[in-house]
């Protein structure tokens, strides 16, 4: 027994584990602090935490497919190792500049007329869109590429380590801002930077050994199959004649170690070549991204980011007009991270029981069944729905009468709150009505509960599809497409979640949230009328079967990479 505990300590899959924790953990404190950071450095506005999440999203949306691109033409280890190093050596960069920035911010502010601490913003802006994404990057060739092999021909075994990385994704998200938090709560926002540095400093060597020796553990990790081009085909062909012609149509890849196989002379490529390269290859992945059998399913998925209905920064502060206090919502999202877990734990037990293409039918009609409360809080009393209100009203008001606007109480609620910091801004985490002659009426909870009930319920449904289609994709690309597929799913990922930061820009008032709300069940549900059109194309007469399938009848039965399972 002692034996089969050291061993399990001792295997790849656990030290793959551990290299996400870490890497995770950093991951959630930097995103956490960063925006904070930002807000106090530029006078309590959120002008620099809303130009570096615009500059995070379009950097994605634009460069996920050449991130996949280099993630498939590069050895496993090179890329895993790079993009560890670049991410992790630029938030210790950031960490410094910052830390200099809060220093001699007041020095800085009169050299040159304020413009060096123009430059100073611009500079950790930058500096930390390139730790993004080298953090997508690495998120890409570990948790699309280095997990299938690992896992092996088992797909339970990868089912299972899908739902462990995603419960490793939920804890330190609470965890990870609840202590970086209390540091910058006791300290101070420099003490924060210095912290959250010298845990990368310290994060990088480790993660560094642990993929060293997940990757001499798994001899297959040497192994990487390539898009071999036409013309070097028939080179391949000519120097083994005895080899059997590939039928058309049919994907073709070598492993890069092949016998025999010399790669041809690169040709001399013009300058104009070079500079359409990245267009070409930004094309050619939307393009494969499109041909892909499983794509309806990731649209499917990528939809549910066009939506209000999560624990972000949006449905906290409207909680918050709502008269919800900081310790509820903190519990609140505590609820969240539990029911998540759940649907991690439930994912495994279904695809068992349903088959993988069914537990995202099951998953989803979950998800959505509990969403309905969440339209019925819109009609409930205590909605402050009313579409006669101009959404920029209030605005308009004041700066007819020449009065300030007012400041966010956070930049991200729902840490804050979790946290129990004080926010920056005015320094509590109490509503904005202090005084109790000011303080409006009392407004009826049901239809808030209601809405968090559906929220919090649904998470199950929807973590429990992620993995679905996390597994259909890792499952169904060729091994050498996986990194450009997976890039341009972050890439559509973060278009619908960009598309639902500008809805709520239009419409920016607690009265037309309601609006809002019934917007973003209708995406979610047109994900999902996707994800079943998928899976009526897939399973054809075989979709309402009856559950505990025949393994060998099953989509999971062929190997990992085959695209003939769907």
């Amino acid at each position: 027994r002692l034996g089969a505990v050291v061993a399990y300590f001792t295997s790849a899959k656990f030290l793959l584990y551990l290299g996400h924790a870490l890497s995770t953990w950093g991951d959630r404190m930097w995103h956490f602090a960063v925006s904070v950071f930002l807000v106090e450095l530029y006078g309590n506005s959120l002008l620099l935490t809303a130009v570096y999440g615009l500059v995070v999203a379009g950097s994605v949306l634009l460069l996920g497919a050449l991130i996949g691109d280099w993630v498939d033409k590069n050895s496993r280890l090179k890329v895993a190792q790079t993009s560890l190093i670049v991410q992790n050596a630029s938030v210790i960069l950031c960490g410094i500049i910052l830390m200099i920035i809060f220093f001699f911010k007041t020095q800085l502010l009169t050299l040159y007329h304020g413009w060096l601490l123009t430059m100073c913003y611009i500079l950790v802006i930058t500096i930390a869109n390139i730790a993004n994404l080298a953090s997508t990057a690495t998120a890409i060739t570990i948790q699309r590429d280095w997990i299938v092999v690992v896992a092996g021909e088992d797909r339970s075994k990868l089912a299972d380590m899908n739902a462990t990385i995603r419960r490793i994704d939920q804890l330190t998200n609470i965890l990870a801002p609840m202590a970086v938090g209390q540091i910058m709560t006791f300290g101070s926002p420099m003490i924060g930077c210095g912290f959250i540095s010298g845990w990368n400093l310290m994060s990088m060597c480790v993660e560094y050994l642990l993929l060293w020796k997940v990757y001499q553990k798994t001899p297959t990790l040497a192994l990487k199959s390539v898009k071999v081009e036409e013309s070097e085909l028939k080179q391949l062909n000519v120097k083994k004649e005895s080899d059997v012609k590939p039928a058309e149509g049919v994907q073709l890849i070598v492993e890069k170690d092949v016998s025999g196989f010399e790669p041809p002379q690169e040709k001399e490529v013009g300058c104009a070549a070079r500079i359409a390269e990245p267009f070409v290859t930004f094309r050619d992945g939307w393009v494969a991204y499109y041909n892909q059998p499983v794509f309806l399913a990731g649209m499917g998925l990528a939809f549910l980011y066009m939506t209000v209905l999560g624990f972000d920064c949006i449905t906290t502060g409207y909680a918050y007009t709502q008269g919800l206090s900081g310790s509820v919502l903190s519990l609140l999202m505590g609820a969240s991270a539990v029911t998540g877990i759940m649907g991690t734990v439930a994912f495994p037990w279904l695809r068992r029981r349903c088959g993988l293409i069914r537990t995202g039918l099951i998953s989803g009609a979950a998800q959505f069944a509990c969403l309905i409360l969440c339209v019925i809080s819109v009609f409930m009393p205590g909605s402050p729905m009313d579409l006669t209100v101009s959404p920029f009203a209030d605005i308009s008001a004041r700066l007819f009468e020449n009065e300030p606007l007012p400041t966010i109480a956070s930049p991200e609620p729902e840490m804050i709150l979790a946290t129990g910091m004080p926010s920056l801004l005015n320094g509590s985490t109490t509503p904005a009505y202090s005084d109790p002659e000011m303080s409006p009426e009392p407004v009826p909870l049901i239809s808030v509960s209601l809405l968090f009930a559906g929220v919090i319920a649904a998470r199950v449904g929807l973590w429990s599809f992620d993995l679905t289609v996390t597994q259909l994709l890792q499952e169904n690309v060729v091994e050498s497409e996986r990194g450009i597929i997976n890039g341009v799913q972050n890439s559509m990922n973060y278009l619908l979640d960009l598309l639902h930061f500008i809805m709520v820009i239009l419409a920016p008032n607690p009265e037309a949230f309601g609006l809002l709300v019934l917007i973003s069940v209708s995406f979610v549900a047109m994900g999902h009328i996707m994800y079943f059109r998928f899976a009526q194309k897939t399973l054809g007469k075989q979709l309402f079967v009856c559950c505990t399938p025949d393994p060998k009848a099953t989509p999971d039965s062929s190997p990992p990479g085959n695209t003939s399972t769907v």
